[in-house]
């Protein structure tokens, strides 16, 4: 019982729970696990996928998007009452960055089913908004991640990447004509850099431009980024 009223109290002290039935809290209550994590320990990790909700009580955590080269980027720092792994337990993708304990930092971790229990009674509805929500910042993390980590060709490769969509003969196409100023303003850059990595990655071969302005975008563009 003592540990319940524990949690109880906790809980109460964390904005995410705040419009909480009584009920709702002491299921939550009882599904909590507090957990310590030392300076510099991963809480979840960039490409895993994990089954729970992290909500930071003591300390601090900082978000980082790590390249295939091994280079970071924060994206942002993480105190008490934030959150962490909601996009993955919502959408079941593995996570779109690594977040670390700056000092030592205490969580309460809340498992995918307790979770499911705090949501309204409509849930499917709200499942399929969150899932909306949770791709859209996924999106934007990529974006940060690029502008942070990649130059201009490995932005701009991404960005071709994302617009293509595979046909049935198994290659990447982009159907719609994509102006070199619209994918300046995505890759921030100007529309004359853009023009010359477009013409220089035409050159090589790694994207072809077809008379109707169609566009195939072959493999080998991956290694850009």
């Amino acid at each position: 019982m003592s540990t319940l009223v524990s949690n109880l109290e906790l809980i109460r002290r964390v904005p995410l729970f705040s419009m909480l039935t009584a009920r709702q809290a002491e299921l939550v209550a009882q599904a909590v696990v507090k957990s310590r994590f030392k300076r510099g320990e991963a809480i979840v990790e960039q490409g895993k996928k994990s089954d729970s909700l992290a909500i930071i009580l003591t300390g601090s955590a900082r978000v980082m998007a790590i390249d295939k080269r091994g280079r970071e980027a924060t994206l942002a720092t993480m105190r008490p009452g934030d959150y962490i792994g909601e996009m993955s337990l919502i959408d079941d993708e593995p996570h779109s960055a690594t977040v670390r304990a700056q000092v030592k930092t205490d969580v309460l971790v809340l498992g995918r089913l307790e979770f499911a229990c705090c949501l309204p009674e409509n849930s499917s509805v709200a499942y399929a908004v969150m899932k909306g929500l949770v791709q859209r910042l996924r999106h934007a993390n990529r974006q940060i991640e690029s502008l942070a980590l990649m130059d201009v060709y490995g932005r701009v490769a991404r960005a071709l990447l994302e617009f293509s969509v595979v046909d049935s003969d198994g290659n990447a196409v982009i159907r719609n004509k994509v102006s070199r100023q619209d994918l300046a303003k995505m890759v921030g850059a100007s529309r004359e850099m853009v023009s010359r990595v477009m013409k220089d990655l035409q050159e090589r071969g790694l994207i072809v431009t077809n008379p109707d302005g169609s566009m195939i975008v072959k493999d080998r563009l991956t290694s850009l980024e």
